[in-house]
C-alpha cells in the first residue's frame, strides 16, 4: 500500500502551498464539489492538466460565500486566472428534486452536507472573484456553465436565462470536456498579447462581432422570451453543431452584447485521453475530509471508466452535449494501469464495481467509414436505426474483461454503467461481429452482473420512446428474453432492473397507465423510476418548455402541473395496496376502465370500492355532527 503525503494532493490552503516553497499561484480554481484527487472529478483532472504544463495550481473547494468571504481571499491573486466548476452534477439538479424540493443530501460534500454549495455556483462563485479582483480573468467551466452557455430554459425559476456569461460576468466559458481548451487558454494568457477570442470550444462575449461565412446567427435571446417556437428552433443547431466533427460558430445576440461560441475540438485521441488519466492522482478525497464519508466517492472509488462519449443521443440526456457523441477510447495499457491502482488502495477486497463508461458497451465502436462520420449530424448513431455505418464490434470491450479479470488481484469485475441492449440485438453483416455480441452478452451476464442489471428502457409507448430516441419496447422484452435464457443456462438467479420515466413530453396518463399493464405482464415491481426533470441544453427540456419538438417544430404535450405529474407517476406503484384505490379512480376518469381488470383482481377491486364507499360514508357523519354543532 502507497504512503501519501500532504503534497500529493494540489494545495488547498496557504500552509501546503509554504509546503512546496511557493511565492505564487499561476491558477486558483474553485469547485462546488469537494476535493478528491480522481479523474472522476472534473476539479482534480483540470488541476492536474495544468499542473503538467508546469503551473503552479491550487484548488479551493466549495468555499464559503456567506461569510466575509474568506475563502475567496486566503490564497489571492493567481498569475493567470481564477477557474470555476460548479460541480460533477448540475446544482439545481444537486439540491432539488424533480418536484422542487430541497434534497436533504449532497453526494458531493462530505457526511452529505446539503449547504455547502450555493444555488448556481458558477454564477455566485465568479461574481465575487470580479467584485474581489477585477483584472484577473475568471473561466467558467463545468456541466453546469458548458450546458448554459446559450439562452435556455430555467426549470428551477421558470423562465428563460440568457448565456451564463451574462449573469456571471465571467470572461470565458468552456464549454464540454476542457482538457484540450484549457492547456491553450494558459498558452494565450501567457502571450505579450492574448487572444482568448479564437481558442475551440470556448465562448465569450463581445460588442464587436463580424458574421463570417459560414457561421450560424440564432435568433436573440430576447426573440426566444417571446416566442417560443424561435427558442425550440434555436436548440437544433445548438445540439447539431455539438456533434458534428466539423462544426459551425454560434452567435446570439443578447443583453446588448453577442455570445459567440467557439466550434468544438475534434475528438481527442486515444493518446491524448490516456494523458489525461493516466497523471499522478492519488485516487483518494483531500486528506482534510479524514472520517468524513463523501458518498459520491465511494460509488466510483472502486470503478474504471474506460471511454468517453455515447452515441445515443437520448433526448433527455447531456452526456453527448458534454462529451461528445464520438467515442474515444483509453488504451488497453491506460485501463490495466489504474486497475492495478485500484488493488493497492487500502480498502479494496478484490471487487471492481464498475468497468464502463457513460454506456457500458461502446468501447471502441466508431465508423466503419470515419468520412462519413465526419460529415454526419445525426445526433444519434443508434436511433431510430442503428447505422449500417456503425462498427459494433464486441471484441476489443471483451479483450478488456478478459484481461482485468485475469489479474491476481481481482475476484470478479461487474458492469455497473447502462448496457445498451439495441447494441447487442442488432444484427450485422459481419458475423463475426455478430459472435462477439452473443459471447458478450452470455459474458456479460454469467461473470458481471452483481445480482442486479442494469438496463434503460425508459418507456413501453412507442410514441414517448421516439420521442426520447430510444428502441421500441420489444426490444427489451427480447433482451429480457436473452437474460433470462442464459441465467437459467448458467444456474444463476439474477434480476434485471430496468429505469422507466413518467411526465416525459408526449406522454399521457393513458401511456403510464398502459405501461403499468405491460410491466406488471412481465412481473415487474418497478423501483428504477423518476419525474422528468427539465435540464438546460436537451431536446426533451426544449419539447417541454416550448410545447414545439425543435426538429419538427410541431406542437408537443407535457404533463407540467403538480396534479398531472402525480397522476402518470402513481402507475408506476400499482402494486401498492395504498395506490389501488386512487389507480382504478383514476383509469375510470380517462375512460380506461378496461385496463383496471388486467391490473387487479374482481376481489382488489371490490375491495377497493367497499374502502372508498366506507371513507365516504364516514365523511357525511363527520359533515353531519359538524353542522349539528
Amino acid at each position: 500500500m502507497k504512503e501519501y503525503r500532504l503534497t500529493d494532493w494540489l494545495p488547498t490552503t496557504k500552509k501546503e502551498i509554504e509546503l512546496r516553497e511557493w511565492n505564487e499561484l499561476d491558477v486558483i480554481l474553485f469547485s462546488g464539489d469537494a476535493y478528491v484527487d480522481h479523474p472522476s472529478f472534473g476539479i482534480a483532472v483540470i488541476g492536474r492538466i495544468l499542473e503538467a504544463e508546469g503551473l503552479r495550481v491550487a484548488i479551493v473547494p466549495q468555499p464559503n460565500w456567506r461569510d466575509d468571504l474568506r475563502d475567496f481571499k486566503k490564497l489571492g491573486r493567481p498569475r493567470l486566472f481564477f477557474g470555476i466548476s460548479a460541480g460533477c452534477m448540475d446544482s439545481m439538479v444537486n439540491k432539488y428534486t424533480a418536484n422542487k424540493r430541497l434534497r436533504s443530501d449532497d453526494a458531493y460534500t462530505p457526511d452529505a452536507r446539503p449547504d455547502m454549495r450555493p444555488e448556481y455556483p458558477s454564477i455566485v462563485y465568479a461574481q465575487i472573484l470580479k467584485k474581489l479582483y477585477p483584472d484577473v480573468p475568471v473561466i467558467l467551466g463545468g456541466i453546469e456553465a458548458s450546458m448554459r452557455r446559450l439562452t435556455h430554459y430555467d426549470y428551477w425559476q421558470d423562465r428563460v436565462r440568457p448565456s451564463i456569461l451574462i449573469d456571471s460576468g465571467a470572461d470565458l466559458l468552456i464549454y464540454g470536456m476542457g482538457e484540450k481548451p484549457i492547456c491553450e487558454v494558459v498558452k494565450q494568457l501567457q502571450q505579450p498579447i492574448p487572444d482568448l477570442t479564437s481558442i475551440p470550444q470556448t465562448a465569450y462575449l463581445t460588442r464587436n462581432v463580424i458574421s463570417q461565412t459560414g457561421d450560424i446567427v440564432l435568433h436573440s435571446h430576447e426573440e426566444c422570451m417571446q416566442d417560443k417556437k424561435k427558442e425550440a428552433a434555436n436548440f437544433r443547431h445548438i445540439e447539431e453543431e455539438s456533434n458534428k466533427y466539423t462544426a459551425a460558430r454560434l452567435l446570439q445576440a443578447a443583453c446588448g452584447t453577442t455570445v459567440v461560441v467557439n466550434p468544438p475540438y475534434p475528438p481527442m485521441t486515444t493518446a491524448e485521453l490516456d494523458l489525461s488519466f493516466d497523471l499522478p492522482y492519488t485516487r483518494l478525497p483531500h486528506p482534510k475530509y479524514k472520517g468524513k464519508r463523501i458518498p459520491a466517492y465511494d460509488m466510483i472509488k472502486h470503478s474504471v471508466n474506460i471511454h468517453r462519449g455515447c452515441f445515443g443521443g437520448c433526448a433527455f440526456c447531456t452526456i453527448s452535449a458534454h462529451q461528445g457523441k464520438f467515442i474515444v477510447s483509453r488504451s488497453k495499457e491506460s485501463i490495466l494501469k489504474e486497475v492495478k491502482a485500484i488493488t493497492e488502495l487500502p480498502d479494496f477486497k478484490g471487487y471492481l464495481s464498475d468497468l464502463g463508461g457513460p454506456s457500458a458497451n461502446m468501447y471502441r465502436m466508431k465508423g466503419v467509414n470515419e468520412e462519413l462520420c465526419h460529415k454526419c449530424k445525426r445526433p444519434s448513431c443508434i436511433h431510430p436505426q442503428i447505422c449500417p455505418n456503425l462498427n459494433t464490434d464486441h471484441r476489443p470491450l471483451l479483450d478488456i474483461y478478459r484481461t482485468v479479470d485475469a489479474l491476481p488481484a481481482i475476484k470478479k469485475s461487474f458492469i455497473g454503467s447502462g448496457v445498451r441492449y439495441d447494441l447487442l440485438l442488432h444484427k450485422s453483416k459481419d458475423e463475426h461481429v455478430n459472435q462477439s455480441v452473443r459471447e458478450y452478452t452470455r459474458e456479460l451476464i454469467s461473470r458481471h452482473v452483481s445480482g442486479r442489471l442494469k438496463v434503460a428502457p425508459e418507456h413501453t409507448s412507442p410514441r414517448v420512446l421516439d420521442i426520447m430516441r430510444k428502441p421500441p419496447f420489444k426490444q427489451f422484452e427480447a433482451f429480457k428474453q436473452i437474460f433470462d435464457r442464459i441465467n437459467r443456462e448458467e444456474g444463476l438467479r439474477q434480476q434485471l432492473i430496468p429505469y422507466f420515466i413518467s411526465s416525459h413530453p408526449g406522454c399521457h396518463e393513458e401511456d403510464m397507465a398502459e405501461l403499468a399493464v405491460i410491466t406488471k405482464q412481465l412481473d415487474f415491481h418497478l423501483e428504477q423510476v423518476q419525474d422528468f426533470t427539465p435540464t438546460p441544453m436537451t431536446v426533451s427540456t426544449e419539447t417541454w418548455y416550448t410545447g414545439y419538438h425543435p426538429y419538427t417544430l410541431k406542437p408537443v404535450f407535457s404533463a407540467k402541473t403538480q396534479r398531472e405529474k402525480l397522476a402518470q407517476r402513481q402507475f408506476f406503484f400499482w402494486y401498492k395496496p395504498e395506490e389501488r384505490r386512487r389507480i382504478i379512480a383514476e383509469l375510470r376518469r380517462i375512460g380506461r376502465a378496461d385496463l383496471i381488470n388486467k391490473l387487479y383482481s374482481r376481489a382488489e377491486v371490490e375491495t377497493s370500492g367497499r374502502t372508498n364507499a366506507f371513507k365516504k360514508a364516514v365523511s357525511r357523519v363527520a359533515d353531519k355532527r359538524s353542522t349539528s354543532r
